[in-house]
């Protein structure tokens, strides 16, 4: 049945329902469904939003409240095992499993507040936002591991193109918010209830692993530039969106700002706290993944000979050719397994850099509104901080994708090292706000959220490339566990304990229950980012002993494989295809002596 045709009787017709399924099935408008989906899974950075109604319906206290932020992260972050079921299973599974997880999380969070069921423990809402903030995890695992895999060759613009739609996904749902349900909080549950799950159902069927291109699929085919153009393209439809974003966020600030002032001036003057502006991953600990399945791998190498297998080894031979196996890594670039890849000292190295690097954005990030409090910023300067850091968080994260991918094809860039001179830019955001430069924390806003964005793309190509891609999904996800470490460690070690001591020190040296916590001054934070500057520098050093590394991995052609396999599969097609080629009667000779005739 056709929906449309082409001009003249015989032309072609271009809407029929066949081209309309082919469209559908295709590559890309997979892309397109992994990029809905992303807008969609930014629940987890809008928690300062709703926050607030959490606090009021159920009578918490901040403690409560910081409670919740944290098992919300803890859920955000922690997603080993969506990445363990991705390797047994299609991407659709951990897709319907994560829009599950949404529904049923945030939907008890919405009947909660608006008291449709009885007021739940605190231990049981803690549940409930642990699951429906673990759903992100399930939709990054499932949309964002699977374009990987179909464009291995284009990774950095996949990751970077991808990762900046996360990006925009805060700023995307408060406007749909603003949008449908103007100013009422609750109903903002609801709409991130329902829609990330609905999105992820729509095109669950539609997000797979699919074969690689195998013709016209080499360095500077048509294929591969009308491949990089789609992305390019895809690239300009963000940047514009972003750019919307952007102009709406400066035109409601504008619009209302009387009325907020007015606000403001009748009300009790407010404390000011971001309880989490952009990814925030405040503490997670890391989980192993079991070794069974490595075990399994390993035994099942005996009997190659067609002889029976031998009897199940013993249990202290089966650990021993484990542990051999495990540090006996394959070549860079080669797949690893997944002990193999956790106990190597790039993984350590990268592992390292990331706790400092992704960690100290991370604590500028999480603390930027009491940051621009301590240094006198009125709370609507600080709100425009926030919006700052969303929208070069997504800036950082398309930039650093492209510009590696184009970087490295066309000089051998290696893109550890784009990742060093990042977080050498990201000591200059440190600084500002260590030294309180006046009215610096607007460009301070700029580069740590540039900075905090880029790294994650590199972060995640890194892994693929230096490990392979047979257990990228859980690699992925054990490569952002280092990201709440480091936050832990930064965030709540340093700048939390320094910054409680100087407000202890300006209000009589204690802080009682229930009195003035706030600190003010630039001493605030002083002490905590010059620390945070020195781990960061630390974290450049050791990022160096990456590059060294992997200098010569980088300076050959890590994509040959690829290309390797897809010529090897078009001459398989050619020999099984047999006379339907001309000039297999003039091969005949030569292939006789592989055992074919011609």
């Amino acid at each position: 049945m056709a929906f449309a045709s082409g001009a003249g009787a015989g032309g072609p017709q271009v809407l029929t329902a066949r081209f309309v399924r082919q469209v559908v099935l295709g590559r890309w408008f997979m892309v397109f469904a992994c990029l809905l989906i992303l807008s969609a899974s930014g629940a987890t950075y809008i928690f300062s939003i709703y926050s607030k109604v959490l606090k009021s319906s159920l009578g918490y206290d901040q403690r409560t409240l910081n409670t919740l932020s944290f098992f919300k992260d803890l859920g955000a972050n922690v997603g080993v095992l969506s990445g363990l079921i991705n390797e047994v299973t299609p991407p659709w599974v951990v897709l319907a499993m994560g829009a599950a997880m949404n529904l049923a999380g945030y939907l008890m969070i919405y009947l909660a507040i608006d008291g449709r069921t009885a007021r739940p423990p605190v231990w049981l809402m803690c549940i409930y936002i642990c699951v429906g903030a673990n759903s992100q995890s399930f939709a990054n695992t499932g949309a964002l591991v699977t374009c990987v895999k179909n464009f291995p060759e284009s990774r950095g613009m996949v990751l970077g193109l991808l990762k900046g739609f996360v990006g925009l996904s805060g700023a995307i749902f408060t406007q749909l918010y603003l949008a449908i349900y103007g100013d009422d909080a609750k109903s903002l549950v609801l709409l991130i209830a329902w829609l990330p799950a609905a999105i992820s159902i729509l095109f669950v069927h539609t997000v797979r692993i699919m074969p690689y291109p195998r013709r016209g699929s080499g360095a500077g085919s048509p294929a591969a530039a009308t491949s990089n153009d789609a992305f390019f393209c895809f690239l300009y439809i963000s940047i514009a969106l972003a750019t919307y974003l952007l102009v709406m966020i400066v035109v409601q600030k504008q619009e209302y700002k009387i009325q907020k002032e007015l606000e403001e001036s009748i009300r009790e003057p407010p404390t000011v706290t971001v309880e989490n502006p952009a990814a925030s991953l405040q503490m997670a600990s890391a989980a192993e993944p079991p070794a069974a399945k490595s075990q399994q791998k390993q035994s099942t190498t005996t009997g190659e000979n067609g002889t029976e297998p031998p009897p199940p080894p013993s249990r202290s031979s089966c650990l021993g050719s484990c542990l051999r196996h495990m540090f006996s890594p394959p070549a860079q670039g080669e797949d690893f397994t997944i002990l193999q890849a956790l106990v190597s000292v790039d993984m350590l190295v990268l592992f390292l850099a990331t706790i400092c690097g992704v960690g100290g954005t991370l604590t500028a990030i999480d603390n930027m509104g009491q940051i621009g409090q301590s240094l006198g910023y009125p709370a609507k300067s600080i709100n425009t901080f926030v919006s700052l850091i969303s929208i070069w968080n997504y800036a950082g994260r398309v930039t650093a994708g492209f510009a590696s991918e184009i970087f490295l094809a066309r000089y051998r860039f290696p893109r550890p090292l784009m990742l060093t001179l990042v977080l050498l830019l990201s000591c200059a955001g440190h600084l500002l706000i260590a030294f309180g430069v006046p009215h610096s924390l607007y460009a301070a806003s700029v580069v740590i959220g540039f900075c905090f964005g880029a790294q994650w793309p590199l972060l995640f190509a890194i892994i693929s490339e230096v490990f392979g891609l047979k257990y990228y999904s859980t690699l992925y996800n054990f490569g952002s566990v280092a990201s709440p470490i480091g936050a832990y460690v930064l965030n709540v070690r340093v700048a939390g304990a320094l910054y409680d001591a100087e407000a202890a020190k300006q209000h009589g040296g204690s802080l009682d229950a229930g009195g003035d916590k706030t600190c003010i001054g630039v001493q605030c934070f002083r002490k905590a980012f010059l620390i945070i500057t020195a781990a960061t520098v630390a974290a450049v050093l050791v990022s160096l002993v990456l590059v060294w590394r992997t200098r010569n991995f980088y300076k050959g052609d890590i994509y040959a494989k690829f290309r390797d396999n897809a010529a090897a599969d078009d001459d398989d097609d050619a020999e099984e295809e047999g006379p339907k080629w001309p000039k297999k009667e003039a091969e005949g000779e030569s292939t006789s002596v592989n055992g074919r005739k011609g």
